[in-house]
């Protein structure tokens, strides 16, 4: 059996999905569906059948706040319309590894596979933003110890720029005074 990969703009999209919530990074469960492709009821069928392996560090529901606060965001319809009647689970790194156990088609495995690693993306451009703004401290610092010293650079830059001027003479010959003023 050949394993058809999981197409680029999809990849690109679990990026997208992985939002910040209760302090921690979490993708939806109707997010989760869409890349499992199977329907979120479905979905959540199955992590109900294996509760005990879903702590709440794993997943959670959203409470009125955090979903009012998101709707506002993406895109959900109506509850009087055939939307949702619950509030969304939210799932955390560790929650969706745990999918992998309750999923097991291979098409699961593999969006697994690059959720995980959209996962440590995320990780390493987090870090890396952290040294660009630790670094960016340390010369703000180093700047204001000299701050005093780099004015006196600039004003003696200033004045060596300036044009200079012209000293006051006397003017050379004679001057004859005009008597009739």
């Amino acid at each position: 059996m050949k394993k058809t990969p999981i197409p680029q703009s999809q990849v690109h999209n679990v990026e997208s999905m992985i939002l910040t919530l209760r302090g921690q990074r979490v993708i939806l469960d109707t997010d989760l569906a869409f890349l499992y492709e199977v329907p979120t009821k479905v979905l959540l069928q199955a992590v109900k059948r294996n509760l005990a392996r879903f702590p709440e560090d794993f997943m959670f529901q959203l409470n009125r706040e955090e979903f009012d606060c998101l709707r506002s965001q993406i895109v959900t319809s109506n509850v009087g319309r055939g939307g949702r009647r619950y509030l969304p689970f939210a799932f955390t790194e560790q929650g969706v590894a745990m999918l992998s156990s309750v999923l097991r088609s291979e098409h699961a495995i593999r969006v697994n596979i690059e959720i995980m690693r959209a996962f440590v993306r995320l990780r390493q451009v987090l870090a890396s933003q952290e040294k660009i703004a630790e670094k960016l401290n340390e010369l703000e610092k180093t700047v204001k110890v000299h701050d005093d010293k780099i004015h006196v650079i600039f004003d003696a830059i200033r004045q060596l720029i300036e044009p200079p001027t012209a000293p006051k003479r006397r003017p050379i010959g004679f001057q004859v005074e005009d008597k009739h003023k």
